[in-house]
Parts: C-alpha cells; sequence; structure tokens
C-alpha cells in the first residue's frame, strides 16, 4: 500500500510562474495530465457571476492554432479521454492518451491556454452564452430540487462572500456576459503563473520537459492576479426557508458553517458524515429509513473548501409524512450524539470505509494526478497521500464528538422543498 501512498515525484517552474510536476509511471501504456487554474466562482464578483463556468465551455471551442471542436476531435481519434470542471476554488483541465501522444496534449493544453484570445469571438461567446444558460435550465430551474444548493448557500453566506452565488452563475449575469468582460477575466487568471500542470505516466522526464518548456515556455504571465479573502461568517439566528417546487415529496436540508479544507477538525467531520449517514448501520439511516420509517433517504457530508466549510443534512421525507417529524429525528440524534459519545465499533467502521475507498481510487492514474494537483493548491505539496489517510487514523471518539459540539450546536439554514399547492 505504502507504494502507492508515496511517490516520486519531480517538480519546478518555468521562468514565467507555471508550476510542473512530474510523476512518472513507465508500467502503464499511458500519459495524463491535468492542469490546475486556481480560478473558480469565488474569483468573480456579484454582478458578474459565471465566468469561470463559462470558460469550461470556451476552452474547448478552439484556439489559435485548433479549431473549434478540435480539441475533442484530436483526443479521441487518439483513443483518449478528457474533460474539465470548475468549482468554487478552481477550474481544471485534464486528457488521457496512448503514451505516444504526449506532444499533442502539451500542445492542445498550451494552445488554449496561451492563444485563446485570438479566436474568442462575439459569435463563439453568443452561442456559449445560450449552451449555458440552457445548462441552466435543464440541470437547475427545471430539475426536482434543482434550485436548493444555490438557495442554501445564498442564505448560508451573505453579503457578497464569494461562496454565496453558484458555480454557473446567475441567469441574470449570464444574459449580460459581454466580451471585454470576458477577456479580461480570462487574460487576470488563465495566465501560466496562476497554474500548475501534472504530468503523469509514461514518458521520459527529460524529453517531457523539453516539450514543456517548447509549449509553455513562451506565453506571458499575468501581471496581477488578485487574491480571494473573505471574513470567516456566522449565522446570528437560525434560518427557515421554505420553497415550493415541482417536487413529489418534501425534502429538508440542514447547513451548518465548519472547518476549511484540511483545517483541525475536517477529518473529524468526515468520519461524523459517515457515522450519520453512511450506511445502513448509521445513526440517521438506522433511525429514519429502517426503524422510524418516516424517510425515503437520508445523507450528510463536509464540504470543505479554501475559505470555508458547509457540514450539511439532506432528508425526502416518506409520502404522507410531515417534513418537521424527520428535522425533530435528526436534531435529537445530533444531540444523543454529542451527550453519549460514539462506539469504537463505529469509529473503526467508518475509518476503515474512507480508507478503503481512498486506496480504492488510486488504482486509476487520472484520480492520482488530480490528487497531486489538489494537494499542491491546498497544501503546497503534491505527494500528501500518506499525511491525507493519516489525518483519519488519528482521528479520536473525542475528536468527532467535538467537531459535532463545535460546529453543529451553532445556527444553522434550513431549507425546506415542498410541493407546489395547486
Amino acid at each position: 500500500m505504502n507504494n502507492i501512498l508515496k511517490l516520486n515525484y519531480h517538480r519546478y517552474s518555468l521562468p514565467n510562474g507555471l508550476e510542473v510536476i512530474l510523476y512518472q509511471d513507465k508500467s502503464l501504456p499511458t500519459v495524463s495530465i491535468n492542469i490546475w487554474y486556481k480560478v473558480g466562482s469565488a474569483n468573480e464578483k456579484p454582478g458578474k457571476t459565471g465566468f469561470a463556468h463559462l470558460f469550461e465551455h470556451m476552452m474547448f471551442q478552439g484556439s489559435q492554432n485548433i479549431p473549434k471542436e478540435g480539441h475533442f476531435k484530436y483526443i479521441q481519434e487518439a483513443g483518449g479521454t478528457l474533460n474539465g470542471s470548475t468549482s468554487i476554488d478552481r477550474t481544471n483541465y485534464y486528457e488521457s492518451v496512448p503514451a505516444n501522444y504526449l506532444e499533442l496534449i502539451l500542445w492542445l493544453e498550451s494552445d488554449r491556454m496561451g492563444y485563446l484570445l485570438p479566436a474568442l469571438t462575439q459569435d463563439k461567446l453568443d452561442n456559449q452564452k445560450d449552451v449555458v444558460m440552457n445548462e441552466r435550465r435543464q440541470r437547475y430551474e427545471n430539475q426536482p430540487y434543482g434550485l436548493s444548493w444555490e438557495i442554501l448557500f445564498s442564505n448560508l453566506y451573505l453579503n457578497g462572500h464569494p461562496y454565496s452565488w453558484p458555480t454557473i452563475g446567475w441567469m441574470d449575469d449570464i444574459a449580460k456576459f459581454e466580451l471585454d468582460d470576458v477577456r479580461n477575466f480570462f487574460r487576470t487568471y488563465y495566465a501560466p503563473n496562476n497554474a500548475s500542470i501534472v504530468l503523469g505516466g509514461n514518458f521520459e522526464i527529460e524529453n517531457a520537459k523539453k516539450l514543456i518548456e517548447k509549449y509553455f515556455g513562451e506565453i506571458p504571465k499575468s501581471d496581477s492576479i488578485p487574491q480571494v479573502t473573505a471574513p470567516t461568517q456566522n449565522l446570528s439566528e437560525n434560518k427557515k426557508i421554505i420553497n415550493e417546487d415541482n417536487v413529489q415529496l418534501p425534502r429538508i436540508y440542514l447547513a451548518w458553517h465548519s472547518n476549511k479544507a484540511f483545517d483541525k477538525y475536517d477529518a473529524s467531520l468526515d468520519i461524523l458524515a459517515d457515522i450519520l449517514t453512511g450506511t445502513k448501520n448509521s445513526r440517521l439511516q438506522k433511525n429514519l429509513l429502517f426503524d422510524n420509517q418516516i424517510a425515503q433517504d437520508v445523507s450528510s457530508f463536509q464540504y470543505s473548501a479554501k475559505l470555508s466549510g458547509s457540514f450539511i443534512i439532506i432528508s425526502t421525507a416518506k409520502p404522507g409524512i410531515n417534513i418537521d417529524v424527520i428535522k425533530e429525528e435528526i436534531l435529537k440524534e445530533i444531540n444523543n450524539l454529542i451527550a453519549n459519545g460514539i462506539t469504537d465499533d463505529e469509529l473503526q467502521r467508518s475509518k476503515n470505509s474512507i480508507k478503503s475507498s481512498y486506496i480504492y481510487s488510486l488504482q486509476k492514474l487520472d484520480t492520482v494526478i488530480d490528487h497531486m494537483n489538489h494537494y499542491n493548491f491546498f497544501l503546497g505539496e503534491p505527494d500528501s497521500f500518506l499525511f491525507d489517510i493519516k489525518r483519519y487514523e488519528e482521528v479520536t471518539k473525542e475528536d468527532v464528538i467535538a467537531a459535532a459540539k463545535k460546529f453543529l450546536t451553532e445556527h444553522y439554514v434550513e431549507l425546506i422543498i415542498k410541493p407546489k399547492s395547486h
């Protein structure tokens, strides 16, 4: 196991600030690239939201030397896979191809990093604006419970906090995207000194370094990259929001402010979530789904990000069950856990579950190099696999109770999505 979790890697930076992390594994037939830009929806401003997610679309629309949709065409013809994703803190793009296509993926990524703007036209923007608006309608506005997250977070985080708007952006803001604003956002954030590349798999180190210099070395850096800061927020009272939606059954969301990523109680809160809802024997599944049979489902998780975190519990009522009854049972179970503690078995089962799913995930090169970028971003050390798993191994029963006491006895946001009244 330790050889999976203790990696040899080579890290350096180009003169333009691009951080490069090379992880060689010649036992594989493939090579994968994973690039993180340190820009997410948190880098936007009220009234101008949705830019980071827009670029997840624009980056596949061609650049100076690559035709529209060419990125997909080249990778798929090489027998590879590719995608991108946007979160509140970062955007990433990744490709995996047979090892002999190493130069192809470096060329593709460098062309859109350095030479996207010459190909960014009003027509392309208008086209992708429509695509994003349609995505928002389909995935959020016309999806059962689809607006829940943005309602929840815009109430948990207040006064223009960078986590208070949805990653996809508000519809009014998307409709108002201007070409100059989009260009300026790209110039500011999609620069080599705001990015890190992890290259993993079957390649020769010296050859990779030469190719990276060839394709990325001339891209100019951004002059100034604004840093995102936000004061720690606390709720001064419980907040209850009731939203009618086109749903069959009422659902409750409870959200508390909690620890940011890798902070003191972050791992303890992951374990707490698993003890509450991770398995059929977990506290809330046993209570709500099996013993009392009042809920269709229940889940919980610790969502830890760069500036702060939140702990969230969600449950959908069974037909005819008052949602307030479910809330009472959830809060009762939390109070019981704080008052009476957890068992050795609960703690060990949770640790085993988290550890085994983590180890299993590392069988894929794509996951390994994404973890390396993740650790580099949050911790400044790409090889933090053992450190990460050790965090969970060291959690005690007292830590779990302390975490529950510290965060889940504070004020919370309660969101109820209920069927529309006719």
